[in-house]
């Protein structure tokens, strides 16, 4: 398998906030840009494997800003890091200001998905190779957050999360 660029995997969904989509205070429910975070960052994961992908988990969201009632939201996610099975994926959700056109960065999230085949069992995807600063960081704090979320979960020692150690000596 031929390693890929997180460009390689860039996906960008420019959508518009409409009134069925807005809490009472006509700002966008979160549950429904967590929706638009996930396909985006489903098609990124399968533009990388080219697989079936799955959700393994939503590693963190972040929301920053309210995305009010008529903006123009745009999602951009790119695999940050692969692994053997599993790829993390970096997302950024921008807000255009309807007048001047000028985009702030409202939210952010990091979601782990899973390569399969067609009766579901995971597969062996390509590595992926960061290019840009931003790519480079993301990518090795990819390995840290994995590190930690399998010693949370118990499967894997402290003592063995040779990145997380690495920060506190």
């Amino acid at each position: 398998m031929q390693a890929k660029t997180p460009e390689q995997t860039k996906t960008i969904m420019t959508d518009l906030v409409l009134p069925s989509e807005t809490n009472p205070l006509n700002n966008l429910f979160g549950g429904e840009l967590l929706a638009r975070m996930d396909r985006c960052a489903s098609i990124a994961a399968r533009r990388h494997s080219r697989r079936i992908v799955v959700t393994a988990s939503v590693n963190h969201v972040a929301f920053n800003r309210s995305v009010p009632l008529g903006s123009v939201v745009t999602v951009e996610a790119k695999v940050s890091r692969a692994f053997k099975t599993s790829m993390e994926v970096f997302l950024d959700v921008w807000i255009e200001d309807r007048e001047s056109g000028q985009r702030t960065k409202a939210n952010e999230a990091i979601y782990t998905f899973v390569a399969v085949d067609e009766t579901g069992r995971p597969v062996e995807i390509p590595e992926i190779t960061p290019e840009t600063d931003l790519e480079k960081e993301r990518f090795a704090a990819a390995l840290r957050r994995k590190q930690l979320s399998l010693v949370l979960a118990g499967k894997m020692k402290p003592k063995d999360a040779t990145e997380l150690k690495a920060l506190f000596e």
